[in-house]
């Protein structure tokens, strides 16, 4: 069975490190992607190659799962094998879900509280039991878990998180007092002004820029990227500390003169730091933190060997007191292990959907915010926007205008697509090389995934790209992100707690229920990524308005966009008018229900799209926007009602049917049935109008819009008639006098729209 049970780690181990891959290729991939330093396929070529090289190199990172937060020598082969198993069930499931949220998790904080709470579930059994050591003295927390190693962690959270956004947003305002937003880029300019600076001021300040940069990078992977690798030996690594001062300037005079030189000759030095500094961080993930994967099945192998050769078949007796040894890993496995990472690096979908939420969040320029709003966040907005007009007032008006034009962004000019500039991409590498670097010389285990996110969120502030339109988003986002992480660690902890528990006292018959369980998630979750796959449509019209600067395109691609969007909501109206007031005459509960869930959902994705058209209306001749903005907001609104004339219609037909009242009579509803299909055909005929493009029968439509109406009246004055007769259904006969109330604004937002859209679009 035991053989079971560690064959199944190990098969878990490939999936780990499928999902820890696509969690963990935000830090190493945004920067590059964020600012279009190369193609797609060439960053993710530098950080496969990183990734395979320091996976492959990694010698130590494995001792955390042997003796870096449970003590072995005082667990038996059967304790520990029940601390493995919840481990890697709850480390799948945990980071499954967060990837297909899309949200960035620290692999590493998972991974050693999810040991810190099997292991401690086990700490206090033995507690309980007055369990002893060799010498007879009894056993405490101080004994059995490596509690100093959990502290440091916790530590490490907090620190991070702080010091990476506070020097973040320093570095980056520093570095852009001097660059400003405008600068050359081998034989480009980031201007629209192609005679912005001097070929050679621009080559001496890139140059030093990307000297310094080089340096940092190639410090960080002496120090991070190769500490634990077969090739820092200790007469390396001794010559390295004692020559750090030395080595860092002399790199960095040495650099800097070559990058001058590139500059001088137009190549984009700046392009070249942004591909090694994802090279440098993709490596020290692979060989310090996705590794850890590796670490629990071949640690459940050792322990497995070492029963089967001295064990004598009693799991319960046994101690594990080899695993106190260093881990001894073979290259092959180290090598496999590289060739899943980069396997899963090129093929993972997840790992695009992740990467997104970082770069969307420190993203330059306006565009389609993937987070509401809170109320955290708008109160952080409104005192930091306090604070910051204090300082201003006491800053001199002359240093508050030269600093104001060197933040200047008119006429900046991204590569196509491209969310920020290179000199922010630069500087997130390299700054979090930097910080994950002093933290690991100090021994403060700093979490590599919070400094390159939060870095890349000071850096995005400092460039002021939290305008007062997208700050309350923004924030919310990297609250939420923040969240997540802290969420990690408790559930992560809590979770593994009760499983361990679990498998311990249900002997073998609990871990085959909790193999089933973990391969019954995985193929529900592929299950629903693929099916939200499906579901969801990529908004190509929407990005290609943001990048492209020909306005009359803008202008066809904003129609189009306006066109498409708009025949979705009326699709939307249909149906759900057509599903709620079937319901309600069937009394069907769970479907009103739904349809209060859905009309919540559309009406806030409704607001996400109209942010995104207006965006598409800035961007337009001016000229066409003053004249065609009031059709497009006529139209809109009257979108906007339909939506809410919905939500009004719902919610009385959920209470009535909820609350279990007497249903509308047979032939109340035979006489209404009929001009509700009515309206549902005209909504269907509006939506085949729109998808086809042409709007010939625009009045028509209006017309007949306008008789329905009509008629809608005179059975709305009937109901209103009825409710005077003793003998009608009070309760009933009001939420029928309701619907149909709503049916006829429905008809008049639709009349409103048409005319909207086909004056906005002619």
């Amino acid at each position: 069975m035991f053989e079971l049970i560690v064959g199944f780690l190990i098969i878990l181990a490939i999936f780990d490190l499928v999902v820890g891959v696509s969690n963990d290729a935000v830090n190493f991939m945004n920067s590059g992607i964020g600012a279009k330093a190369a193609r797609f396929r060439t960053i993710m070529a530098v950080s496969a190659i990183g990734v395979f090289a320091g996976a492959a190199m990694s010698n130590g990172m494995m001792d955390i799962a042997r003796h870096g937060i449970l003590m072995p020598e005082y667990f038996t082969f059967y304790e520990v094998m029940c601390v493995f198993l919840a481990v890697m069930v709850t480390d799948v499931i945990l980071l499954d879900i967060f990837n297909t949220l899309g949200m960035p998790t620290s692999t590493t904080v998972s991974l050693v509280f999810e040991l810190l709470g099997g292991a401690f579930a086990l700490a206090i059994l033995k507690i309980i039991n007055e369990a002893t050591g060799p010498d007879g003295t009894l056993l405490g927390l101080g004994e059995l878990l490596n509690t100093e190693k959990a502290i440091s962690v916790v530590l490490g959270i907090f620190l991070s998180v702080a010091i990476a956004f506070f020097f973040g947003t320093l570095v980056q305002w520093l570095t852009r007092l001097v660059f400003t937003f405008t600068y050359r880029v081998g034989n480009k300019s980031t201007s629209t002004n192609p005679q912005v600076g001097s070929l050679m001021g621009s080559a001496i300040k890139s140059g030093i820029f990307a000297g310094i940069s080089v340096t940092s990078i190639a410090w960080f992977l002496l120090v991070k990227g190769l500490k634990t690798t077969t090739l820092m030996t200790p007469e390396l690594k001794t010559f390295i500390d004692e020559n750090t001062w030395m080595l860092l300037g002399g790199g960095a005079l040495i650099f800097s003169t070559i990058m001058t030189l590139l500059s001088l000759v137009k190549v984009p030095v700046l392009k070249l730091v942004v591909l090694l500094g994802t090279f440098a961080l993709a490596m020290a993930f692979a060989s310090n933190d996705l590794v850890n994967f590796v670490g629990i099945p071949l640690t459940g192998l050792d322990a497995l060997n070492d029963f089967r050769a001295n064990g004598n078949g009693n799991a319960d007796a046994f101690l594990m007191t080899s695993l106190m040894n260093e881990a001894k890993t073979p290259t092959i496995y180290l090598i496999l292990a590289g060739m899943i990472m980069v396997l899963s690096l090129v093929f993972s979908k997840k790992a695009q959907n992740v990467v997104k939420t970082s770069v969307d969040l420190s993203r330059q320029g306006a565009g389609d915010e993937m987070f509401g709003s809170s109320g955290v966040a708008r109160t952080l907005v409104r005192h930091t926007s306090k604070l910051a007009q204090g300082i201003a007032s006491i800053i001199p008006a002359r240093v508050g205008k030269w600093v104001d034009s060197r933040f200047q962004r008119d006429d900046v000019k991204l590569e196509d697509g491209a969310a920020f500039d290179l000199v922010r991409a630069s500087i997130n590498l390299v700054l979090a090389g930097i910080l994950v670097a002093v933290g690991t010389s100090l021994k403060l285990p700093l979490s590599t995934t919070y400094v390159t996110f939060m870095v890349a969120m000071g850096t995005s502030l400092a460039d002021r790209a939290w305008g007062r339109e997208s700050a309350v988003f923004r924030i919310t986002g990297v609250i939420s992100v923040i969240g997540g992480w802290f969420i990690t660690a408790g559930v992560a902890f809590i979770f593994c707690y009760i499983m361990t528990n679990i498998l311990y006292f249900g002997n073998f018959v609990a871990m085959i229920l909790a193999i089933a369980l973990v391969v019954f998630m995985l193929i529900k979750s592929q299950t629903m990524v693929g099916k939200k796959k499906a579901d969801e449509t990529t908004d190509a019209i929407f990005k290609a308005m943001i990048q492209t600067d020909d306005k009359a395109q803008i202008w066809q691609l904003l129609c189009e966009h306006v066109k498409e969007n708009n025949s979705r909501r009326i699709e939307f109206v249909k149906e759900t008018y057509l599903k709620a007031t079937n319901a309600f005459f069937q009394e069907d509960y769970r479907v009103l229900r739904r349809m209060g869930e859905y009309i919540t959902d559309e009406r806030k994705e409704f607001k996400r799209q109209r942010r995104r058209e207006i965006i598409g209306m800035r961007r337009v001749d001016h000229m066409i926007a003053i004249e065609h903005n009031t059709w497009y907001f006529l139209a809109n609104n009257s979108v906007s009602q339909m939506l809410y004339s919905l939500k009004r219609l719902n919610e009385p037909c959920l209470e009535h049917v909820g609350n279990n009242f007497t249903p509308v009579s047979m032939n109340d509803a035979r006489e209404f049935l009929p001009l509700r299909d009515e309206v549902v055909k005209l909504y269907a005929r509006t939506e085949e109008m729109l998808k086809s493009r042409l709007t010939d029968e625009i009045e028509l439509l209006r017309t007949d819009a306008s008789s329905l109406q009509t008629k809608l009246s005179a059975y709305r004055k009937g109901i209103i008639d009825s409710l005077h007769h003793a003998g009608s259904n009070i309760e009933a006969m009001t939420v029928l006098l309701n619907i149909s109330q709503e049916s006829q604004e429905l008809l008049s937002d639709l009349r409103h729209m048409l005319r909207g859209m086909h004056k906005f679009q002619n």
